[in-house]
Order: C-alpha cells, then sequence, then structure tokens
C-alpha cells in the first residue's frame, strides 16, 4: 500500500511508530537578547527521508553529516559544527519498503519547519546501480537538487576524497531537482540531494545491519562524511546573513 505522504502513514492503524517507523530530529536552541551580541540563524539542516530499513545507511550518514557519531551521539569531532536534523526510519524486520514516501511528498511538519527555516538542506538517499545509470558494482554518488553552488561543491569535495561523484542532473528520477522536493523547501528554496548506490553504502560499514552499522563505521564512511561537512562549511562561510 504506496502513501503518498508521511501524514496518509501515520494516520494508518496498521502502521504504529516505535513498531514499524521512527522519527529523530535534533533542533539547536538559538537566541540573540543581547543588543550587543549577534548570532546567526540556522543556516543548514541535514535529512535523511528512507532511513532505518529503507534506503540502508542513510541513518548513520544523517547523525554524522550533521556531527554527531551515529553510534554515541556525541559531538563528533567534539569542536566540531553541528546541524539541525531530522530522519524518518523503518524499523521493521522486513518490508520496509512499503514505508517509503517521495522526497516530494513528505509533509512531517519537523522536516517542513527545519528546512523552512534554514538557508540550506541536504538529503541522504540510497538507490540502486541500475536506477543511477552505472555499472553493477560501482560505488558512486549522484549529486543534485536545485542548489547549483552546492552541487559544485560537493562534486569537488567528493573529488579531493577520491570518492566517485557524478551529476545527477541527467537522471531525472534521481536529480532532486523538483521545486516541492522536501530538500529544496528552504528558505532559499533549494537545497542539496544526494543519492548513494548500494555498493557505496555497502563499502561503509563493516556490519552492514541496522544494529551493526553505527558500530562498524569504515573509512569509506568517514571519507564521504567529512567531504559532505567541508562543502558545507565552505557555503556556508560564504553566506552572510544580515
Amino acid at each position: 500500500m504506496p502513501f503518498c505522504k508521511n501524514t496518509d502513514l501515520y494516520r494508518h492503524p496498521d502502521f504504529v511508530e516505535g513498531r514499524d517507523y521512527a522519527r529523530r530530529y535534533r533542533r539547536h536552541e538559538r537566541f540573540d537578547d543581547d543588543p550587543a551580541q549577534r548570532v546567526d540563524p540556522v543556516k543548514t539542516a541535514v535529512i535523511a527521508p528512507h532511513g532505518g530499513g529503507i534506503e540502508a545507511g542513510t541513518s548513520e550518514l544523517c547523525l554524522a553529516v550533521a556531527g554527531y557519531h551515529p553510534a554515541t551521539l556525541e559531538a563528533t569531532p567534539p569542536d566540531g559544527v553541528t546541524y539541525d536534523y531530522w530522519m524518518f526510519e523503518g524499523i521493521r524486520p522486513s518490508g520496509n519498503a512499503v514505508l517509503h514516501i517521495t522526497s516530494t511528498g513528505c509533509d512531517d511538519g519537523v522536516a517542513l519547519s527545519l528546512c523552512g527555516g534554514a538557508l540550506n538542506a541536504l538529503t541522504l538517499h540510497g538507490c540502486t546501480t541500475s536506477a543511477a545509470g552505472q555499472p553493477a558494482g560501482e560505488e558512486v554518488v549522484l549529486v543534485g537538487g536545485r542548489n547549483q553552488t552546492l552541487k559544485v561543491y560537493l562534486l569537488e569535495a567528493f573529488a579531493t576524497a577520491q570518492l566517485k561523484a557524478v551529476d545527477a542532473l541527467p537522471i531525472r528520477d534521481l536529480n532532486g531537482d523538483d521545486a516541492d522536493n522536501i530538500v529544496n523547501r528552504t528558505l532559499l528554496g533549494m537545497g542539496g540531494h544526494l543519492e548513494l548506490t548500494t555498493p557505496l553504502r555497502a563499502a561503509m560499514f563493516v556490519d552492514n545491519t541496522r544494529e551493526g552499522r553505527k558500530h562498524t563505521t569504515t573509512p569509506v564512511f568517514w571519507a564521504f562524511v567529512e567531504a559532505c561537512r567541508a562543502a558545507l562549511a565552505r557555503l556556508e562561510g560564504e553566506q552572510v546573513v544580515r
């Protein structure tokens, strides 16, 4: 039974939060009540709309890119930047594909508010090599979304990290270019959309199970995370909010 929107799933009696699916998020407190002090607003949110058993590995990536270790939730690195994040996760023993809701149909209130209050968003997704137009076994990330500057920075950062990345624009179903995509529903109306092939995600974990992934991340995982964070830091550094 495919669902068009998150809220459709949330209302369905056969699907129970905490048994079939979970939602996790973190929103950082920001305030400025001192006339002599300036505090910047939130600039970036990190999103995993298909985490857990839906698109394996994207929950762990979402946490790490946001600045939190996927096993301990401790800030990683301890003095690094942390971002707001939201994820929707399939937590059934099997059959999580039924929980997949397209990014254009994502209407979770927290996801909408985080993206809608941020300048930028970055989403993590999983795809097959065939859907990505890549040879079987290819470890590659497709880089899409409507933020062209962020796309360039991500492609350059992945190249520096020696991770294969390609522009997703020609792949219509995976390019994240739709204005209704949750990642593009930011203050600027654009974000970054990443699609990681199954082999790339498999290379990121020694134990590629829901319980094992958070404890067995590989150097490939952390190289990918560092590339994403470098691109976001570069983008944010150029964004002056007056």
